[in-house]
């Protein structure tokens, strides 16, 4: 019976599907649940829909975790297994999405925390990083090249930190209210190095103008950097995907030799 179960929650073709299908409609509720007027309207047909996909999100969890023990990616013995899928990402995500539902029932909480909680349903979204190959590969892509983005990121940081102060020094006795401090002159750093420029906080004097022209053309560089590594790493991805088979026998991926 658990193994039934099992094969029928990680590989039914329909059962994916449909848990694919609910996870959308609960980000479309969430957003029709946005305006005012239509959810005075429809409250008791949200309110439903809200129950049965936490219904049917909560069973599917408990099934995850009774029959976590025959997924061949954790080791140790049931327990260990099941304490593993708890931990893991998606049985997070799992809990996750269903417990703002259940925490208002439980405990006495704030309305304005019981909002809190109603946004943490857009977390169900990621449910579909299971289901979606497509969230697969940019997810292995990700990991692939962290270590990377985690270089480009850092250099990134210090040169944010070295134009907010810059700027402090250059602009902040003419515009004191705006550039108050190092802290302050992060926000222009950051809307100039990404090249935005949203214009609530700009330069006024010639030598500030320099700077940012400066750090705006450095900008360039450096978010292109980061766009282009995942970029290639996804392209090789799935140039990768399209060259490999599957073993009738075992179902185990292999690259044919050319």
């Amino acid at each position: 019976m658990k193994r039934r179960v099992y094969n029928f929650i990680e590989f039914n073709p329909g059962f994916i599907k449909f848990i694919y299908t609910l996870i959308i409609l609960n980000v479309v509720s969430l957003i029709i649940g946005s305006y005012k007027e239509i959810r005075e309207m429809n409250t008791q047909y949200l309110d439903a829909f809200e129950v049965f996909s936490v219904a049917v999100f909560t069973v599917e969890y408990l099934l995850r975790l009774w029959t976590a023990d025959l997924n061949e990616n954790y080791s140790g013995g049931s327990f260990r297994k099941r304490l593993k899928f708890m931990f893991s990402t998606f049985g997070l995500i799992d809990l996750i999405a269903i417990l703002p539902f259940y925490l208002p029932l439980l405990f006495p909480i704030d309305l304005r925390v019981v909002r809190i909680l109603r946004i943490m349903r857009l977390i169900r979204i990621f449910k579909l990083g299971r289901y979606s190959k497509s969230l697969k590969t940019i997810n292995s892509v990700l990991r692939e090249t962290r270590s990377d983005l985690g270089i480009t990121i850092f250099i990134a940081f210090i040169m944010l930190v070295l134009a907010s102060t810059l700027m402090y020094y250059v602009e902040g006795d003419v515009q004191p209210d705006k550039f108050a401090s190092i802290g302050h002159s992060f926000w222009w750093a950051v809307a100039t190095l990404t090249t935005v420029g949203y214009g609530d906080v700009y330069p006024v004097t010639g030598m500030g103008k320099l700077l940012s022209g400066i750090i705006a053309l450095i900008g360039v560089g450096i978010v292109a950097l980061p766009t282009g590594i995942i970029s290639s790493a996804f392209i090789e991805k799935i140039h990768q995907d399209n060259k490999s088979c599957t073993c009738p026998n075992c179902g185990a991926h292999f690259t044919p030799k050319e």
